[in-house]
């Protein structure tokens, strides 16, 4: 796979590093995000993080809340729990929202003392982007997403993304310029 080598080629040195870095993989849903960063983990021997865990709960889910470009995820809480507690100590704790629930799991601890990936839409939000030492961003055309979102969950979850998730993801990749931010841009196809 042309992509995990390009992206091994950046990601191997800060995983020896020998302290703690982070890297994210941002993009549109169906785009390989998680299939990728998986590989690129495991190859690597690293932990993955991943923003379906900071799902917004219900509580939060306000019409202004939507109207604001990447509102719809928990960028606070990826902050505050995550990213910086493993800046700054090498550890973290949270727990990850589980959206079938619709209720937090059981906490989730993590160690670092070298590279963690976090992988998932909104991971490059303009208030997360500074915690990373390498910002990815993943991207398919859409017949191959729209493949994989039916293959994911059939037409009623395809539906589903096309009505709401989609367009709010659309939103956010323009109005936050999230691929600009990035200093590798992969297919994800």
């Amino acid at each position: 796979m042309e992509s995990l080598e390009a992206l091994l080629e950046l990601l191997t040195p800060l995983a020896r590093l020998g302290r703690p870095a982070l890297a994210a993989i941002d993009g549109r849903c169906g785009s390989g995000k998680s299939t990728l960063a998986g590989l690129a983990a495991h190859r690597l021997g690293c932990p993955l993080f991943h923003m379906d865990d900071f799902f917004l709960p219900p509580a939060l889910r306000t019409p202004e809340r939507y109207a604001a470009p990447g509102g719809n995820v928990h960028y606070e809480r990826v902050e505050a729990e995550l990213l910086r507690p493993l800046r700054e100590t090498g550890a973290a704790c949270f727990r990850p929202f589980d959206c079938r629930s619709m209720d937090f799991s059981a906490p989730i601890r993590a160690e670092l003392t070298g590279l963690a990936l976090v992988e998932g839409s909104y991971a490059l939000h303009p208030a997360l982007r500074d915690f990373y030492r390498l910002r990815i961003f993943l991207e398919a055309p859409w017949p191959v997403r729209r493949a994989r979102l039916l293959d994911r969950g059939g037409p009623e979850l395809l539906a589903r993304f096309q009505g709401e998730w989609v367009p709010l993801e659309d939103r956010y990749f323009q109005a936050c310029r999230v691929r600009d931010c990035c200093q590798l841009v992969l297919s994800g196809q």
